[in-house]
């Protein structure tokens, strides 16, 4: 693997990792920890592959700058169904679980008044 192109992927995952900084706190993690593993399952693809992987990651990292940059808190972007189309029955499997993950109420830092042991 050329050095130049694992410079490339280096540069993009840790722009990524700092992109995450501006997400709340949940979804920092469940996004870093999306992008480790990614990033991780496709380093030995072919050139075609990694070609695609690495356009689609640097498109994520372009839209979630301008996101970040505006202020708002919302982040995410609709899907085109001609690119969900083009996706193997794995990645919806995986699309799937991510969306599930993300859109789950938050309930890890969550404390109910029965759960406190009595006196």
């Amino acid at each position: 693997m050329p050095a130049r192109h694992v410079s490339r992927v280096r540069c993009l995952y840790k722009r990524i990792l700092q992109l995450h900084r501006a997400l709340p706190l949940d979804l920092k993690a469940l996004g870093d920890q999306y992008v480790k593993d990614e990033f991780r399952r496709h380093k030995t693809v072919g050139s075609g592959e990694a070609q695609r992987f690495l356009k689609e990651w640097e498109t994520y990292a372009a839209v979630l700058c301008r996101q970040s940059s505006t202020g708002e808190a919302r982040f995410g972007t609709s899907l085109p169904e001609e690119k969900l189309n083009d996706f193997r029955d794995e990645q919806i499997v995986q699309l799937q679980e991510l969306m599930q993950e993300a859109t789950k109420p938050n309930r890890q830092f969550s404390i109910s008044e029965s759960t406190k042991p009595k006196l």
